[in-house]
């Protein structure tokens, strides 16, 4: 009893806590500034390993394997081929081991920096996998008995944490509704997960001591299944910190029991700083537990309400530097989904699981629930985008936002919301001239930004037809460079690698005008009209010139040809005295009519045509107009061996620049000065 109470009086020591957070946060920026070497190499082509997690979508399995470290394992399954392997086998690989692709745009999500931070610096693309011998882990055992019981994806999500097998339309619609952190399990799901096995054990008239003992087990147990995930970590050490202070009468203030849980989750790996999980949920934790008692409220859904504009507000800056956007409907949208899920859809799953009876009801609501998201997902009134700006925006709008929970002082919050505003406002008051050509694998888009205006000159396509080009690459760039506006979408010709994400692009950014070019429009244009005409977006076809304030793009127009290539838009623009050609995919033929019509030597910057196929860029046409720097748009291994050797010969006199050797390529004009910046994957 004495020691007990001599450590009642330590842990009232508030100071102890700032402390201990302090220490931690210094230790953690020491490793993370350790740097790591993988102990393989791209020579490495044989590796034993433990199966850790594995799933199959399509015809691809994939595997997370630990071996001497974490790797990651991708083997394509042959037709009629068995594939019998189970969590904690025992397998060796045969394969080839690349290191992970960067981003190829400066504010993209990098892949390869996301998997270092987990441990993991090779993928292994396995031919084959044999095994050594069965699982010996009791974890892992349990883990895969109850995946094998799994019926349905969403079990997957709200049980194991795993969001990978939902449809990626449906996700993105989470995510654009400020929804997604309701699928990630986190304190909500671990609180009622804990509130459901209290009171099984209170039936059975266990006493609360024992009762806090047995749950607190279970849950460990579970943060061992689904992994240390910062969000499930989180509610598991906020469960139990915050019941031991109440069962043995601490009385620990909840702000020192959160800093002690963030040195603890940093302590465990420090590298939980950088996901976009640990920082909502801790950042919304701290501000709900300064604010808890203006959240009570004997009306719940008054409770919920206060409780959703906390949130948005304090989440602002994470979701701003992160995703571009904010959703200002998602303080509506989350009084909405919270209970669903929460009350409803959560215990559903847990119970589905027990009795699969009630699957087709589960099956109903999870209807409902991806269809109202794709749904409201396509509002985009309230949607508001903004430019990346430094880094240090962005703490200082964390700063303002803190201020006002801890001193309760509107004056913070107004500076916060003068800011924001501010911030909204750049890209329509910023005179810096840049022209970026991003990579978009096999295809063009190019981003033009002068005088306070922004054109876009194509829009890519991705030939797998599943929105991930316009989604992961081609909406984060814009939004991140110019907001949501484009005054001018310039279509240089038909071909789907150069319009095929036109559809989209029109549905979710303010496009003003479009600009075709001369000839028919095939069936994929023809589509794109219709949905102008139906959002009242004015379209020219066969101009000559455009007016940008003091600048002017012409139109390179010759004569009507028999092909879609030759009828390309071929654009002329110079900026600050910088001239900068796009030839589409003109061929030979209008390189020679360009020639004959126009007087265009000496160009600073080529964008060349056809992705360097031997049907453009004749050696008479890059002579003449001599370009300092050549860009060419290709896709890496693409299927047509783009860019050509002949062409690449034609160019040597001339820096070439290629999106899948060095990204996205953003050419900068600063104080009448050409400036180059690449992004190389």
């Amino acid at each position: 009893m004495y020691y007990l109470l001599k450590l009642r009086k330590i842990l009232l020591y508030d100071k102890l806590y700032i402390f201990i957070f302090l220490l931690i946060v210094l230790i953690s920026f020491i490793r993370l500034n350790i740097k790591k070497e993988s102990i393989y190499s791209n020579k490495t082509n044989t590796v034993e390993g433990i199966i850790l997690k594995s799933k199959i979508i399509d015809n691809k399995l994939q595997l997370e394997i630990k071996s001497k470290e974490k790797l990651l394992v991708n083997y394509y399954i042959k037709n009629n081929e068995k594939i019998n392997l189970s969590l904690g086998d025992k397998i060796k690989v045969f394969g080839t081991f690349t290191i992970p692709a960067k981003n190829t745009d400066k504010y993209l999500f990098n892949y390869k920096k996301y998997l270092e931070r987990n441990n993991i610096y090779y993928i292994v693309k396995a031919y084959k996998i044999e095994k050594i011998s069965s699982n010996k882990n009791i974890i892992l055992s349990i883990k895969q008995l109850i995946i094998n019981r799994i019926s349905n994806r969403y079990l997957y999500t709200f049980i194991l944490g795993d969001k990978s097998y939902i449809d990626k339309n449906v996700l993105r619609s989470y995510q654009e509704n400020s929804i997604s952190h309701l699928f990630a399990i986190s304190g909500m799901h671990i609180s009622l997960l804990a509130e459901i096995i209290n009171k099984l054990l209170k039936k059975l008239k266990i006493i609360e001591e024992n009762r806090f003992k047995i749950t607190s087990i279970f849950l460990i147990i579970y943060l061992l299944l689904v992994g240390l995930s910062p969000s499930i970590l989180r509610g598991v050490l906020f469960y139990i910190l915050f019941t031991l202070n109440k069962v043995y009468y601490f009385y620990i203030k909840p702000i020192n029991l959160y800093l002690f849980i963030v040195s603890i989750s940093l302590l465990i790996n420090p590298n939980f700083i950088y996901d976009v999980g640990f920082q909502y949920s801790y950042i919304i934790s701290i501000s709900l537990i300064l604010k808890s008692n203006y959240l009570l409220s004997n009306n719940y859904i008054f409770s919920l309400l206060k409780t959703s504009i906390i949130s948005f507000i304090v989440s602002i800056p994470i979701t701003l530097y992160n995703f571009y956007q904010i959703n200002i409907l998602s303080i509506i949208y989350n009084l909405l989904y919270v209970p669903l899920i929460s009350i409803i859809i959560f215990p559903l799953t847990l119970l589905v699981f027990i009795y699969k009876p009630l699957t087709p009801l589960y099956e109903l609501l999870i209807y409902i629930l991806e269809n109202t998201s794709l749904f409201i997902s396509k509002i985009n009134i309230l949607k508001i985008s903004f430019i990346r700006l430094p880094t240090i925006v962005y703490i200082i709008y964390i700063v303002l936002i803190m201020l006002f929970i801890f001193y309760n002082k509107k004056i913070f919050i107004y500076i916060f919301l003068l800011l924001l505003t501010i911030h909204i406002f750049i890209p329509y008051i910023n005179n810096n001239s840049f022209i970026e050509y991003i990579d978009v694998g096999q295809g063009d888009s190019a981003i033009i930004h002068t005088n306070k205006k922004t054109i876009l000159i194509d829009t890519g396509g991705n030939s797998n037809n599943d929105n991930s080009l316009f989604y992961d690459v081609l909406s984060p760039v814009l939004k991140s460079r110019i907001g949501n506006n484009i005054d001018y979408l310039i279509l240089t010709h038909g071909d789907f690698d150069h319009i095929g994400e036109a559809i989209n692009l029109v549905e979710n950014f303010k496009v003003k005008k479009v600009i075709f070019n001369c000839g028919k429009f095939n069936d994929l244009e023809n589509n794109i009209i219709k949905l102008l005409n139906k959002k009242n977006i004015k379209y020219y076809q066969c101009i000559k010139e455009l007016n940008i304030s003091n600048n002017k793009l012409y139109f390179l127009q010759t004569s009507l040809y028999n092909n879609e290539n030759d009828n390309s838009n071929v654009i002329y623009i110079e900026l600050n005295n910088y001239k900068f050609l796009f030839m589409g995919d003109a061929g030979i033929e209008k390189e020679k009519d360009i020639l004959n019509k126009y007087n265009i030597p000496n160009i600073d910057v080529l964008k060349v045509g056809h992705h360097g196929s031997k049907t453009s860029s004749s050696k008479i046409f890059i002579n003449e107009i001599n370009p300092k720097y050549s860009i060419i748009s290709v896709g890496k291994n693409n299927k047509y061996g783009h860019p050509e050797k002949q062409v690449l010969s034609n160019l040597k006199y001339s820096k070439i620049y290629r999106t899948d050797q060095k990204g996205s390529i953003m050419f900068n004009i600063r104080n009448n000065k050409l400036q180059v910046e690449t992004y190389s994957p």
